[in-house]
């Protein structure tokens, strides 16, 4: 499933590592937003990454999955492209 991830984290250092983390996932479409096309698996990595790495005081990571039909009515201004329009998976 589609999943929208966006993030503010406080401190540079686990922001460079959360980026890099969802790097394994997905594709950054902008400074703090990730797109991912993933299953609950991930979802589940992603949370524990989270839980585990990020001062939860401080930082905050929002997950939106995005159902299929929903993601046809996502409109893009400007550059951009969606992640289903990507020509091949990241496994």
């Amino acid at each position: 499933m589609i999943t929208l991830i966006t993030y503010d984290i406080t401190e540079p250092k686990r922001l460079n590592n959360l980026r890099r983390f969802l790097k394994e996932f997905g594709l950054r479409t902008q400074k703090s937003v990730f797109e991912c096309d993933i299953d609950d698996v991930a979802i589940r990595r992603i949370r524990a990454y989270c839980r585990d790495n990020l001062d939860l005081d401080k930082d905050s990571v929002r997950i939106y999955r995005i159902c299929n039909r929903c993601i046809n009515k996502v409109g893009i201004s400007g550059l951009g492209l969606k992640v289903t329009q990507l020509d091949y998976m990241i496994v």
